[in-house]
């Protein structure tokens, strides 16, 4: 379970197939193999790791719904530990389970994308949504996405400020509108 807070801007140190070495230090402070860590949005497991650096596994299944393939080495990735019982939750509920892939159509801070139409049902205005791992809040539902605020901090610290009209989003919608939805369906039937 995640926040949608970002941590850390790492960066794609290299990839093998589907084997993909991050630099990064924030994430790394308590990190062990075998531990969840978001990278823009999308839960994957460390399974090698050095100074400095990490590795993960991305499965076809990770790679054909997110736009983790898209990186080249350099490239910056939102970074984000696993929420402990403790700690604060000061986004959402995020799961790491990446719904979709979106396009950005107009870029922060008045952030539009465009969203897979299987999507937009559970966007609602002042609901929940995670962008690359950072947890916003929807301004207003389209009828091909959505518009975000982006304040100057979240571009700063994140991807999302470095990205502009063509690029691919990773997003996760609100998890209880899921559950709900198929809390109706199976009542219906």
């Amino acid at each position: 379970m995640f926040t949608g807070i970002v941590e850390e801007l790492g960066r794609l140190r290299s990839r093998n197939t589907n084997r993909f070495e991050f630099e990064a230090s924030v994430v790394l402070e308590d990190a062990k193999i075998g531990d969840s860590i978001s990278h823009n949005g999308c839960c994957l497991t460390v399974v090698e790791m050095g100074p400095g650096w990490y590795a993960v596994d991305v499965v076809d299944e990770s790679l054909s719904r997110t736009n983790l393939g898209d990186l080249q080495p350099g490239e910056p990735v939102n970074l984000e530990r696993p929420v402990r019982p403790a700690d604060r939750l000061g986004g959402h509920i995020v799961q790491g389970h990446v719904d979709g892939v979106g396009e950005i159509v107009t870029a922060a801070p008045d952030l539009r994308v465009r969203a897979p139409q299987p999507l937009l049902r559970y966007v609602v205005e002042k609901g929940s949504i995670t962008v690359d791992g950072c947890s916003l809040t929807v301004v207003e539902v389209l009828e091909d996405g959505f518009t975000v605020a982006v304040i100057p901090h979240t571009a700063e610290v994140t991807t999302l400020g470095r990205k502009g009209p063509g690029d691919r989003v990773n997003l996760e919608v609100d998890l209880v509108a899921k559950y709900v939805e198929r809390l109706l369906v199976e009542r219906q039937g």
